[in-house]
């Protein structure tokens, strides 16, 4: 059995190089900070020996409006990218593919769907799936220790009981507690006053929205101002239930690819070194360790 399969959040690593404290880089006017940074971030990944990467692949938000777009308008979009960032969206993807990895680009569907299908598609098949982003969203398809979150900048691994310890809620239950505490980076309010710990508390007791009691005498006794809370709650389910259904992984997108696809055979020299010329970075083309035969 193939021992692991990474799966890496592109747009994540790409905002987070433009947001870094690298250095500014630019190429004929065009600021490249970010793809430079996704490109170094990835060799260094992909050379890693704890990591040890034998099977990979990445996927992007291009754009960043999704179907979720359709169903709730004020949905995250491209809208507020600096567009010196979202210029490079393509140039990024072009980078993973010259390092020879799979590519998902994702326009109708989000790149957190395309890993969410894939750890469902392939988690048996591998001894562990290692989804690199500390995106919360993500916790809802956690599986023990088969499917686990790599938080890269802080070095830790979160698996299921990790994440329950730092958030107090199970995978199923992540959707439900997305939808009543809110997500700001995903453009949905939530349920006035639930917080993280709240609404972890209530769905500790209750699991799933529909499962919540309308009366909040039956609530957990650890809860404040549960009237108020229930009151907010139960004038605004359908409101929950929208947000829940944006904050829910669809896990059956069509990827094309097979486990076997994903096989990471090394850089391919040709592409790599022809990305680094456009990009006016040769330095970068020595960096890599293992070439593709």
């Amino acid at each position: 059995m193939i021992s692991r399969l990474h799966l890496i959040d592109g747009t994540y690593e790409l905002f987070r190089a433009h947001f870094s404290q690298r250095p500014a880089y630019q190429v004929g006017g065009s600021d490249l900070k970010a793809t430079v940074g996704l490109a170094s971030s990835l060799i260094a990944l992909l050379h890693e020996g704890a990591e040890a990467v034998t099977h990979v692949a990445i996927a992007f938000d291009n754009p960043i409006r999704s179907i979720r777009n359709d169903w709730y308008a004020p949905y995250k979009s491209d809208d507020g990218v600096p567009p010196e960032l979202r210029a490079q969206f393509d140039l990024a993807e072009e980078a993973a593919r010259a390092l020879g990895l799979v590519v998902w680009s994702m326009d109708r569907y989000e790149a957190d769907d395309a890993l969410a299908t894939a750890a469902s598609r392939f988690g048996d098949r591998v001894e562990q799936v290692r989804i690199l982003t500390p995106d919360k969203d993500l916790g809802q398809v956690l599986r023990g220790r088969r499917v686990v979150l790599v938080d890269r900048m802080r070095q830790k691994v979160i698996d299921e009981e990790e994440f329950f310890r730092r958030k107090g809620v199970r995978p199923t239950s992540v959707p439900d507690w997305l939808a009543l505490m809110g997500d700001a980076a995903d453009g949905f309010p939530g349920i006035a006053g639930f917080g993280e710990k709240t609404a972890a508390a209530l769905l500790a007791a209750f699991p799933h929205l529909e499962q919540i009691p309308a009366d909040p005498r039956a609530w957990p006794s650890g809860i404040r101002g549960p009237e108020r809370l229930a009151r907010t709650l139960n004038g605004e389910r359908e409101a929950a239930l929208l947000y829940r259904k944006l904050a829910t992984l669809i896990d059956d997108v069509p990827l094309a690819e097979d486990l076997e696809d994903l096989a990471w055979k090394g850089v391919p020299v040709e592409a790599f070194a022809a990305w680094c010329e456009r990009v006016k970075k040769v330095d970068l083309s020595r960096q890599p360790l293992r070439w593709k035969k």
